[in-house]
């Protein structure tokens, strides 16, 4: 049997919620199905943002403590509903899930990097998908700056994946100037990384906490393993399935 393909799917709030105030049902049946039509070709990790836009939707919280606190409490709030709903949606596909919680701190120790290799390896043998996540509620670097764009790239570093993909808003990067004048145009493939850097408008999403400026971190840490990274509209839909086709336009960083 040919060996799979390994793939990262990282997902951020925004496209979780396509832009709104509430978590996409459709969505995941998109990504979901996508993944059903690849499954025999390709093993997919997903590193999914969403718990604190999930308990948003029914929770408001009162304190007095600051307001990265009150994201950690929804964090811990929203992330049991996120996974129920992957859960539920995958397996109307025939798909089997599980859940991660890593924090940076993991990836500063051997023993703790041997052992998430060693369950994820055993997840996906028998066709369970993690689905990744901070663990918020002890953990404070990716609600500050990141919307899981660094945790997906050491992620894939880590479990040494063939392919990085992270699902944004936009059709991958655009050129400055292109921003400037109101029409925007994808900087399709990426051979000379420092001069992609120039490039970035540093702008954050309305529910993630990255911007561009942190996908193009991402992808370095994975350029640095040799490990492309596709930038993707993950607003569209069959946004996997369409980029393999070439069939839209997003950014590969070779």
């Amino acid at each position: 049997m040919q060996k799979k393909k390994r793939i990262l799917l990282k997902v951020g709030s925004n496209t979780l919620t396509k832009e709104t105030n509430n978590i996409s049902r459709g969505k995941i049946e998109d990504i979901a199905n996508q993944i059903a039509k690849l499954k025999d070709s390709y093993e997919f990790i997903i590193v999914s943002s969403g718990a604190i836009a999930v308990a948003k939707q029914f929770v408001k919280l009162e304190s007095k403590q600051s307001e990265i606190f009150i994201k950690q409490a929804l964090a811990s709030i929203g992330q049991p509903h996120l996974i129920r709903i992957y859960q539920e949606i995958f397996r109307e596909y025939g798909l089997l899930s599980s859940q991660c919680l890593l924090s940076y701190s993991d990836f500063e120790k051997q023993e703790s990097k041997t052992n998430i290799v060693n369950t994820i390896n055993v997840l996906v043998d028998n066709n369970y998908i993690p689905i990744i996540n901070e663990n918020d509620t002890v953990a404070t670097d990716e609600i500050k700056f990141g919307d899981n764009d660094k945790l997906a790239a050491l992620t894939a570093v880590l479990l040494n994946v063939d392919l990085l993909i992270i699902a944004t808003n936009t059709n991958g990067i655009y050129t400055k100037e292109s921003i400037k004048n109101n029409s925007p145009k994808t900087i399709e493939e990426v051979t000379n990384f420092e001069a992609l850097k120039n490039e970035v408008v540093n702008s954050k999403s309305s529910h993630g906490s990255g911007g561009m400026q942190s996908k193009i971190e991402a992808a370095a840490v994975a350029k640095k393993s040799n490990i492309e990274t596709w930038i993707v509209n993950g607003l569209q839909d069959n946004f996997i399935t369409d980029a393999f086709k070439n069939k839209v336009p997003f950014t590969k960083i070779k």
